[in-house]
């Protein structure tokens, strides 16, 4: 990995590269003016112009909605789908939504387009999430005939669901943070392939403009949390990965946040609001408070937050990556709110652990789900999450191992038939797994 005062030194003898990504990026734009992201003022980000991605604008998810993850061997890897699938079914439970990951070592926009019918479409999806440019730029500097060639496949791609009914989330590919050794064709330097990447997220936004889907936007907010995380966490750090391509869960974290982001989702997973003066307490949709004496609330609770622990310098941590991105802001926000607090500030304990609040924190509301990262849900969640993880790894075999056999070329209706049958029960222990929770709050005023 080069370093970031190496990767500064260079922009002028990569100037070439920047105008061919800013010329794909005039090609491919619908406006006359760009307008791009903000980026922090540092030379790491120097040559990079990245477009104004588009903003969520409401809730695309239907009650009832089967979501296809689809992607290459970043998705194959079970990491961000899963942080998705198991989100959905426990902090958006009145949704009921249920989920199927595709993802396919090494597959580009091309390779999906070949079997998408065969694997994905006759499961009938009504919601979509796809990942791909990783493979499809090849891993060397942008060409616009390469870019073209990508455009048009992943244009494709989107059509093919378009035109089955299904709605589409089309993501962006992720960043580099190594060359990627084993590609023997690989060429450029580091920040020139992350140059590239750019380039071809500024074509998935062309795409989803041109097509009316929308975007996640991966590419940037990764590119960003790397710098981020080297920052604080120091120079081993690496949001995409040890190998430089395959994420660990703080990069896996981050893309679901892109994608959870782009889906709509409003985050709120619920508000408990006490009055100590009046000593009463109420609770939003999903929770339903039991009692409230002695300044300890009981809730039973039908939503959970999501639940992540991990060192928070550690890039194979989701709650590393949550102090990357504003995930616990935007899409974990379960709040207790303290009305008429008359010490200055008191301790809130929740479940096992404690935390220390002023009073003017808890008339604003503080973030349970942001401050207790082991919590009374953490056990209930974990079920669910492992329930997840049995059964996506299951749509693996599934789909690479035996719709793609001899047998099922033979006889593909027998071979699905046969291997929905032992997914049925993967998919039911998920529903069984996720239960009500019933836990404590207690607020006791400091000396």
């Amino acid at each position: 990995m080069h370093s970031l005062s190496g990767i500064a030194g260079r922009r002028l003898t990569l100037g070439w590269v920047a105008t061919l990504c800013l010329l794909s990026s005039l090609m491919v734009a619908s406006a006359a003016t760009i307008k791009e992201e903000a980026k922090p003022d540092h030379p790491f980000f120097g040559l990079f112009h990245p477009r104004l991605a588009p903003k969520p604008y409401g809730l695309i998810l239907q009650k009832g909605d089967r979501l296809a993850i689809c992607g290459d061997s970043i998705t194959e890897q079970k990491m961000y789908s899963r942080i998705m699938e198991t989100y959905l079914t426990v902090c958006v439970p009145e949704l009921e939504i249920t989920a199927r990951q595709y993802g396919w070592s090494g597959e580009t926009a091309e390779g999906f387009l070949r079997r998408m019918t065969n694997d994905c479409l006759r499961f009938q999806p009504t919601i979509a999430t796809t990942c791909y440019g990783m493979n499809d730029f090849k891993y060397r500097a942008y060409d616009e005939p390469n870019a073209q060639w990508y455009r048009e496949r992943y244009t494709a791609v989107a059509r093919a669901f378009k035109s089955v009914g299904a709605r589409v989330v089309l993501g962006s590919p992720g960043c580099v943070d190594k060359i990627a050794s084993w590609v023997k064709s690989a060429n450029g330097t580091l920040e020139a392939q992350n140059l590239s990447l750019c380039a071809y997220r500024d074509i998935g936004i062309d795409i989803a403009a041109r097509e009316k889907i929308r975007f996640a936007d991966v590419f940037w907010p990764m590119y960003k949390a790397g710098f981020y995380g080297r920052e604080q966490y120091g120079f081993s750090y690496t949001i995409a990965g040890k190998d430089g391509v395959h994420p660990g869960w703080a990069g896996h974290l981050v893309m679901a946040h892109s994608y959870l982001k782009a889906m709509g989702l409003d985050g709120s997973i619920g508000t408990l609001t006490v009055n100590l003066d009046k000593q009463t307490a109420q609770a939003s949709s999903g929770h339903v408070v039991k009692g409230f004496t002695n300044g300890t609330l009981t809730v039973t609770s039908s939503r959970y937050p999501f639940c992540a622990t991990g060192e928070i310098n550690k890039d194979s941590s989701m709650r590393s990556g949550m102090s990357l991105v504003p995930f616990n802001q935007e899409l974990n926000r379960f709040l207790l709110v303290v009305k008429k607090p008359a010490a200055k500030s008191y301790r809130v304990t929740w479940g096992t652990n404690t935390q220390v609040y002023a009073a003017a924190q808890l008339r604003a509301g503080v973030n349970l789900a942001a401050d207790f990262a082991v919590n009374p849900f953490s056990a209930a969640f974990q079920k669910v999450d492992d329930a997840v993880a049995a059964k996506q790894n299951f749509e693996t075999k599934q789909v690479k191992t035996v719709f793609h056999s001899k047998e099922a070329k033979a006889d593909m209706a027998s071979a699905v038939m046969k291997t929905e049958l032992e997914r049925d029960p993967l998919a039911a222990a998920i529903k069984t797994a996720f239960t009500p929770v019933t836990h404590t709050v207690t607020i006791e005023a400091q000396p």
